[in-house]
């Protein structure tokens, strides 16, 4: 998954920044000695837990963002990121640990684990067997954003719109092209969501497979006015584009931006019926974090109830927290595209890491589609 990218340095500062601590002079000496470093996807985090993190534990919270899985992935790889603690989606865990990059958790530093959700943690494990390098944060689905209004104008109030047909059915993209279709730049989830539309396997190896799904995805392009990991969001709330793929939190983020605003814009998000990847992204220790026990400590607070509803509240993405639920204020917890029901959760698709080979075809077939080579 994806967030809009900013690199924010949380430190001793009174700086009007989104994710700036403001540390009081009688901490400064403490915090100078203690330090977490982490390493997350922007607008992701509920600044006021950070800081009630540092003012409790007297750690101060570095914290830098990125909006690529492949960005955190390097640099873990390239060794020595100075990182305490980092947030890779599930495949990138996977490849990160048979990588040797993560360590495995102390998990009798980690008091609050029985918060877990179990079904995620079973989910989760299949990335992470016993779950031993990383503990979940949030997690979501890669669905569909939609401009009630533009697109029922072009297609019909009846028309379906929890579908992929929006995207992958040329004869409705066609329809929509004039209005904007945007694509969240992200291979390992539109790859999934083709194979699966085309009914075969979602999670395939097989290069013919995969070359059906580059097809369908080559064709959808046509359509598409631009690939982008993040500016979907706003493009979305500002009435510029009618339908978008991607995040289920951006999409919601775009939702509630165009309310606040007084805009007259009505988003909704749908998770398409065909099936929709679901991503988990999790806490994780590099294996040569400096920092290893102050890491466990922030992880170890996260997983409070209240803490985690609190950033729930903040992105309106699910928790990985069971206990945080009833918390979590009610139009978050009731909305479908955030916590969907049991009948759509069995039906997510969950994706694990490619093989080289799979990987180096996928990336350079994602880079035809979007070059339109």
């Amino acid at each position: 998954m994806l967030r809009t990218f900013l690199t924010t340095t949380v430190a001793c500062t009174a700086l009007a920044l989104p994710l700036t601590l403001a540390i009081s002079a009688s901490d400064t000496a403490l915090a100078q000695d203690a330090v977490v470093n982490v390493y997350n996807w922007s607008d992701y985090v509920d600044p006021a837990t950070l800081e009630a993190f540092t003012e409790e534990t007297g750690i101060r919270v570095v914290y830098d963002t990125y909006d690529t899985n492949e960005i955190v992935e390097t640099r873990l790889l390239a060794g020595r990121s100075g990182y305490d603690i980092v947030v890779p989606t599930g495949p990138y865990i996977e490849r990160l640990i048979q990588a040797g990059a993560l360590t495995e958790l102390d998990k009798g530093q980690l008091s609050n684990l029985d918060n877990v959700w179990p079904e995620i943690a079973e989910r989760t494990a299949i990335y992470d067997p016993g779950n031993a390098h990383s503990v979940i944060y949030m997690w979501g689905t890669t669905g569909i954003g939609v401009n009630l209004d533009m697109v029922r104008e072009r297609l019909g109030e009846d028309a379906p719109l929890d579908t992929w047909s929006l995207v992958f059915d040329p004869e409705i993209a066609a329809q929509l092209s004039d209005c904007g279709i945007y694509i969240v730049d992200a291979a390992d989830d539109m790859f999934p969501s083709a194979l699966n539309y085309l009914g075969l396997p979602h999670d395939s190896r097989d290069p013919g497979e995969i070359e059906q799904a580059a097809a369908l995805l080559s064709q959808m392009s046509a359509y598409v006015r631009r690939f982008h990991a993040s500016e979907y969001i706003n493009a979305l709330a500002n009435g510029d584009i009618c339908v978008a793929v991607g995040y289920s939190g951006d999409i919601l983020q775009a939702r509630d931006r165009a309310e606040e605003a007084g805009s007259g814009i009505d988003i909704a998000y749908f998770v398409p019926r065909e099936g929709a990847v679901m991503w988990f992204d999790s806490f994780a220790v590099p294996s040569d974090a400096p920092n290893s026990e102050n890491a466990h400590a922030f992880i170890d607070f996260m997983l409070r109830p209240e803490i985690a509803a609190a950033n729930v509240n903040y992105v309106a993405y699910a928790s990985g927290v069971l206990p945080a639920k009833p918390m979590i204020d009610e139009a978050i917890l009731n909305d479908p595209g955030i916590y969907p029901d049991d009948e759509t959760m069995d039906g997510l698709l969950i994706t694990t890491a490619h093989d080289a080979r799979t990987q180096r075809l996928i990336t350079r077939a994602w880079t035809r589609i979007k070059t339109g080579r």
